[in-house]
């Protein structure tokens, strides 16, 4: 299995829209959004293409999209890090095989500094997958709050959170 993390082009915004809509689907179960009029889940994506510091990715297996990555400086919490996982998606086809990992672990090795990455906890299977890769990828050495009542979803629950330093 060839697994790659990939830089999204500027002509490729309307593939990773696509892909936004999946992702937005699957994440209506925690943060409680709905569809616009339309039909469509409204996510902004202008950051990616008109402010600085904001690093769109896509995960491709065997040349196949399996998902994205979204990387930027728009801190939730810690406002001197270097980096926020602003979004972090990959298709259920692709995951439980180490491609998640393989993508979080290269963006890692990326792009070095201090990372805040926030998770929604009624997403157990995120939590997990991000304690289990930070865990390997830092030897432990990383911060975890609960519930940071700073940062609230759509839902009103208070959002977990990860930092560390690579």
């Amino acid at each position: 299995m060839d697994i790659q993390v990939v830089k999204v082009n500027n002509d490729e915004k309307e593939i990773l829209q696509k892909l936004l809509e999946l992702y937005c689907y699957e994440w209506s179960q925690y943060n409680k959004l709905d569809v616009n009029q339309l039909g469509s889940y409204e996510f902004a994506l202008l950051d990616c293409w008109t402010k600085e510091n904001h690093y769109p990715f896509f995960i491709k297996v065997d040349g196949k999209l399996a998902g994205f990555v979204l990387v930027d400086k728009d801190f939730a919490v810690r406002k001197d890090y270097d980096f926020a996982m602003s979004e972090f998606f990959v298709m259920h086809k692709y995951r439980t095989g180490g491609v998640g990992r393989y993508a979080a672990k290269t963006i890692f090795d990326m792009l070095h500094g201090k990372w805040e990455i926030m998770c929604h906890p009624n997403n157990i299977n995120s939590i997990y997958f991000w304690n289990k890769i930070i865990d390997e990828y830092t030897k432990g050495k990383f911060e975890f709050i609960k519930s940071c009542q700073e940062v609230v979803y759509q839902d009103g629950t208070f959002t977990d959170f990860f930092f560390f330093e690579n």
